[in-house]
């Protein structure tokens, strides 16, 4: 692996971090396996990459891309606590939905921001002369550790606490009073915003946006969050979120090293396969420490 080729994978780890933050928060905390994040996280990068090509100022693309990944998350919570959708079927139907609404916003199915300032070029361009290749990953990284924070914090509040309650155990939870289908929905559009978050950053970092970038996104989330869980202890919520970035980054990094070493027998189209069979690995990986501690 050479220089560029592991400053992408660490880029695309961390950005894929907000993507594992979502999923996490969807499928841990509220257990509730969401599928919208396949067209969430197209439609932050189109909203984004719309806005900033229309003249809007990065900054403000990024925080539309994701007011509009929340909506979309709404849109999901309602769909499942006010219609009673099952909770696949609700995710399902929106991410449907969003690969239409994401032609719309965009007006045809790619746009390029080649020659576009980003949030990159408008607030952290001192730092490529100094920091080289590695530029961009320093205020991605600035970002991710915000947002990690901000959700550890918002975690461990009432609305957070009651947020958790909701996912352990909806029916105690409305016991104790807690409205859980607004903690549904607030949870989801959290998540979503998280997802198209990642979107909005990946189109500036790589230079587009496209309607068919979502594909896989769910297992590429699902994959970070099962192998941050292998590879670090969870005792606390922050350990866990710790564990999706982690996860994330590991996973870019074994995807990048498989290509290499795969060399004529892999390809960049085997990436599905690939994701595939490092997920069923890290889905096994706690069963084996069992089997392995139960031996010593």
């Amino acid at each position: 692996m050479n220089t560029i080729q592991l400053i992408g994978a660490i880029e695309l780890g961390l950005i894929y971090g907000f993507v594992a933050m979502g999923v996490y928060l969807s499928l841990r905390i509220l257990d509730f396996p969401d599928l919208s994040v396949d067209g969430t996280f197209p439609l932050g990068a189109a909203t984004c990459a719309a806005l900033i090509v229309a003249g809007v100022h990065p900054l403000l693309a990024t925080i539309a891309a994701m007011i509009l990944g929340g909506a979309a998350g709404l849109v999901t919570a309602w769909l499942s606590t006010h219609l009673k959708f099952m909770n696949l079927l609700s995710g399902i139907l929106v991410m449907t939905a969003l690969y239409s609404i994401n032609l719309r916003i965009m007006g045809r199915p790619n746009i390029p921001l080649l020659g576009e300032n980003t949030i990159f070029e408008e607030f952290f361009l001192p730092l490529k002369a100094p920091l080289g290749f590695f530029w961009r990953i320093f205020p991605i990284l600035i970002l991710i550790s915000l947002i990690a924070y901000i959700l550890n914090r918002f975690l461990k509040t009432d609305v957070g606490l009651a947020l958790r309650a909701t996912g352990n155990n909806a029916r105690m939870a409305r016991a104790q009073g807690i409205n859980d289908k607004a903690m549904i929905s607030l949870g989801l559009c959290l998540a979503n915003s998280f997802v198209a978050l990642g979107g909005a950053i990946f189109a500036q970092v790589s230079g587009y946006a496209d309607v068919s970038m979502g594909v896989g996104t769910i297992i590429i989330g699902l994959a970070a969050v099962i192998i941050g869980e292998a590879i670090l202890p969870i005792r606390k919520i922050s350990h866990a979120i710790l564990a999706c970035i982690a996860g994330a980054i590991l996973y870019r990094f074994v995807i990048a090293t498989a290509l290499n070493i795969g060399g004529s027998l892999l390809q960049a189209s085997d990436l599905n396969l690939v994701t595939a069979i490092l997920v069923g690995i890290a889905m096994l990986l706690p069963d084996l420490k069992k089997q392995l501690r139960a031996k010593q």
